[in-house]
C-alpha cells in the first residue's frame, strides 16, 4: 500500500502518486486554518491560512491566487520550519511533488514567482515582529532579513474558524 493520508473531506491523498482529483480547496482551507505557523512557537495561535490570505493581499491581482495557495502543500505534508526543511532534501522532493499537483489542479505555475517569495518574506518579518519573542540570539538569527520591511499594521487575531472562512471567501473571489 502506498503512503497516504485521509483528509477532512474523506479523500485519500497518496504521497507517491498524487493526482489533482485528490486535492480539494475545502481540505486546504480547513487544514491551513488549523495549522499554526512557526511550528506552534508563536506568542499566540496564528494559522497558515491567515498568513496565506495576507500574502495574497499584498500581491498584484495576477499573483493573488498563487499567493493564497503558496503554502497549500502544507495541507498534506505539514508545516516544517525553514531551517529544518533545509536539512531534509527528501522532504523538499515530496513537498515539490505535492505542489506540482496543486499547481496543476488550480492552473498555477510550478515555480513560485519571485514576487510571491518576496511577499512571503514580508509576512515572515511582520509575524516575527508581532508574534515572536526577541532576544540578542534571535536578532542574530534573523539578520538575513534586515532589508525586508514588515507591514506597517500590526497583525489581527483570527480564530481557526475565521481563517478558514476568510481563506475560502478569498479563493472564491478569483
Amino acid at each position: 500500500m502506498s503512503p497516504s493520508i485521509q483528509t477532512v473531506s474523506g479523500k485519500i491523498f497518496d504521497f507517491e502518486n498524487p493526482t489533482p482529483d485528490m486535492v480539494c480547496i475545502e481540505d486546504i482551507a480547513h487544514s491551513l486554518a488549523y495549522l499554526c505557523r512557526f511550528t506552534g512557537h508563536s506568542s499566540e495561535f496564528y494559522s497558515v491560512a491567515h498568513h496565506s490570505v495576507l500574502v495574497s493581499e499584498i500581491l498584484p491581482p495576477n499573483l493573488q491566487l498563487v499567493g493564497l495557495l503558496h503554502d497549500a502543500a502544507e495541507t498534506y505534508v505539514g508545516d516544517v520550519s525553514r531551517p529544518l526543511k533545509a536539512m531534509l532534501p527528501e522532504y523538499e522532493v515530496i513537498e515539490a511533488r505535492v505542489w506540482r499537483v496543486i499547481a496543476l489542479k488550480f492552473g498555477l505555475p510550478e515555480d513560485l514567482p519571485w514576487q510571491v517569495k518576496q511577499a512571503d518574506n514580508v509576512l515572515l518579518v511582520t509575524e516575527k515582529r508581532d508574534l515572536m519573542v526577541e532576544t540578542d540570539r534571535t536578532r542574530e538569527s534573523w539578520a538575513g532579513f534586515a532589508a525586508v520591511k514588515p507591514l506597517p499594521k500590526k497583525l489581527e487575531r483570527w480564530t481557526s474558524w475565521m481563517a478558514k472562512k476568510i481563506f475560502l471567501e478569498r479563493f472564491h473571489s478569483f
